[in-house]
Order: C-alpha cells, then structure tokens, then sequence
C-alpha cells in the first residue's frame, strides 16, 4: 500500500465490504459441535458480536463457556481479515456489562498498512481444520511448539505441555467425563442431533469427519455414538503432544480471550504443519474440569485441552466441517 492511500479519506463502500469479508471470514472459526454460536451485525463503520443462544449447547455447555471460547476465535479471525486487507481497527470487549451476550464491538476508524504475517495467517483461515485421526508421523519439533505458544501468549492465554504422567491424569479425566455424559439422555440427545442425520443444514459434525472406527489413543476422542466415515489408521497416536490452553481467571470475557488465543495458535500450527485435536469433554464436566485446573497446580483456569501432532505435507487431511451460509449470521443495517 503507498502512503498516499493511508491519507486519503476513508471510502465507506470500501470500509463496508471489508466489514461484510471480515464477518463472512469469521464463519471459518471451529466451534464446539460446530454449532457457530455467533451473530454479527454490521451498522455503519462497526462490527458487533453476539452469542447466537439458539446455537448453544444447553445440556453440554450450560454456562456457555466453550459458545464463548468459540466465539473468540472467530472475533480474532475478523481482526485479522480487517487487518490483512489494510484497516485499522479497535476492539471493545463485552461493551455492555448489562447484555451478556454482546461480546465485542470492532469498530473501523481508518487505513493501516497490513503486514505479510496477518496476510498469511488471512490465507491460513480456510485451510484450518479439525483433524480426528490418530497422530502417526513424527514428534512435533520444539521450534514448532515455540511458534504455537508465542502466538497464544499474544493474545493473553498460556500454553502448558503435558508431560507423560499428566496424559494418563488426562486420559482418566476425557473416559470419565464421557461416560458421566453419556448417562444423561438429555445430553445424548443433544449430541445425536448435532451429529446425526437430523443436524442442521450447514452446521454439525458431517459423518465424513467422524472416524469409521475406534482409534487406538491414549486419550479416547470424542464418542459420537456412532461410527463416521473418516478413515483411520491402526496405529497409535504415540507422537502425539498433548497442551492446556488456559489463562488466569475464569470468567466469559477470558474464555473469549482464550478464543482469541486459540484462533492463533491454530493457524500457527497450520502453517507449521502441525494438526490440532481439541478435546472439550474433560472441560465440559465440573469434577473433569477441576481435576484439569490441577494439572496447572491451581495456578489458572483451563479452557481447552489440545492434541497436536506433526503432518505429513503430503495428507490433504479430512474433509472440512460444513459452514452455514453468511447472511444466517449476519445482520446489515
């Protein structure tokens, strides 16, 4: 960009078709069953964010503590769209303390100069994905890790690497949780639709991104309560590394930064070569969830447990989860 474009008056039609690019870009964020539990509306030269609670897990995610964390990272993928196509703008985090549910307002005052790393990551955000087999390749490098936590930390939350015994302590968390779940019809009704037959066009797990058999991991996956299509390997995800994202404190505006922080770190990894696994069920349950927070020696709060592993550059990976389209989630006026 010159530095006359930086001078020049800011073009509202320009402006607000880069605010519909940053929503629409938003849509590409994983969220929690992909259920996409948020809601823009663009007025003007302002972005607004809200939890979509018709798309919130009720049984699963009754606080909507991971609706939150999801929500973060689509608002961190409008920041980056804003910013790689060269617009400088402001984020107000929860601006209403009395709407809950009015998560961030992203207001636009002008021109900036996008730099070659926010473009990437820009590029990255569609090529994301979520990847359900077992890890195979090699050990994720320490250089890797590196990136990924540096990008976390920018944005306000903390990665810690499990070590071999807390992988155990972790498994044992993800097989409880499960089946304190599973006990609930309320939640397996919950789950069946999000994931089955009867899940909404454009949302939910497609049966093509659930494995086709049970995977040989240390920590069970998800139990869908049925088998997918995926194909996996035999092996066991022994390269596997297992990472806490956590932060310091426990309230809706640190999930969502903890959104934020996770929509980094995973496109880090992507560019890396490295997959990403979130595992939500030791998070979901309460005694599951303190166990966690006793991982971190009571010194944070955990959001999300992560499973990375090297990729093979040659493996195209699963299919992409189904996306709803945009004018479903946002609201011009």
């Amino acid at each position: 960009m010159s530095n006359d474009a930086l001078t020049h008056p800011t073009d509202a039609v320009a402006m607000r078709h880069a605010l519909t690019e940053a929503a629409t870009t938003a849509g590409y964020a994983p969220s929690i069953h992909n259920t996409q539990p948020w809601r823009w509306r663009l007025t003007a030269n302002t972005l607004d964010l809200y939890t979509d609670r018709r798309r919130v897990l009720a049984v699963t995610d009754p606080d909507a503590r991971l609706a939150t964390l999801s929500c973060g990272v689509a608002l961190h993928h409008a920041r980056l769209s804003l910013a790689a196509q060269g617009w400088q703008a402001t984020t107000t985090r929860f601006p209403e303390p009395a709407d809950p549910d009015h998560l961030a307002t992203v207001q636009v005052s002008g021109r900036a100069r996008a730099d070659q790393p926010t473009a990437l990551h820009l590029r990255t955000i569609p090529l994301r994905h979520t990847d359900r087999r077992p890890v195979t390749g090699a050990q994720v490098r320490p250089e890797d890790l590196r990136a990924i936590t540096a990008a976390v930390e920018a944005e306000g939350a903390w990665l810690h690497t499990l070590t071999a015994d807390q992988v155990l302590e972790l498994a044992s968390a993800a097989d409880h949780a499960q089946r304190t779940q599973a006990d609930e019809s309320a939640w397996r009704d919950e789950l069946a639709y999000w994931t089955g037959g009867t899940r909404p066009g454009g949302a939910g797990i497609p049966d093509a991104a659930i494995p086709g058999q049970a995977t040989l991991t240390t920590v069970p996956g998800r139990d869908f309560g049925h088998r997918g299509t995926l194909p996996v390997s035999a092996e066991h995800d022994k390269a596997a590394v297992f990472v806490l994202l956590h932060g310091r404190t426990d309230e809706p505006r640190d999930w969502l930064r903890g959104g934020e922080a996770l929509s980094a770190g995973w496109l880090t990894a992507t560019e890396h070569g490295v997959s990403v696994l979130p595992h939500s069920a030791p998070i979901e349950v309460v005694g599951t969830r303190q166990a966690m927070r006793a991982v971190l020696a009571s010194t944070g709060y955990p959001y999300l447990v992560l499973r990375l592993g090297a990729v093979d550059p040659a493996d195209a990976g699963p299919p992409h989860a189904p996306r709803l389209p945009a004018d479903q989630l946002i609201e011009q006026s």
